[in-house]
């Protein structure tokens, strides 16, 4: 999980490891690649924040894609769906939850 906001970071962390997910955490795109290359177990789903500070969700996901090809990517953002792909930062149909969620809407 990559978010540059250290509330959402620790209440999403919470949430997923209230319903049983392991969670690698990063504040930055750059970590999140660093920690893909040295973590030796399975990496589900990369839970991205769509604006962040360096690289973008769109980009990181583009790059871990070949490093980790079984990860599943969803995008979040306190930026409307709409708003998103209107700027560029979001390709359409792509996973996305809007922030705020809950605990329960994460888990889903």
């Amino acid at each position: 999980m990559v978010e540059d906001q250290a509330e959402v970071l620790l209440l999403a962390r919470e949430a997923l490891e209230t319903y049983g997910d392991r969670v690698l955490q990063a504040t930055r795109g750059e970590e999140v690649l660093a920690v893909a290359e040295q973590h030796a177990g399975p990496i589900h789903l990369l839970l991205t924040d769509v604006v962040m500070p360096g690289m973008t969700g769109r980009e990181l996901a583009r790059r871990l894609t070949p490093l980790r090809p079984e990860t599943k990517v969803l995008h979040m953002s306190g930026y409307t769906a709409n708003v998103i792909a209107h700027k560029g930062t979001l390709d359409p149909g792509v996973a996305y939850i809007p922030k705020p969620f809950t605990p329960e809407g994460l888990a889903a």
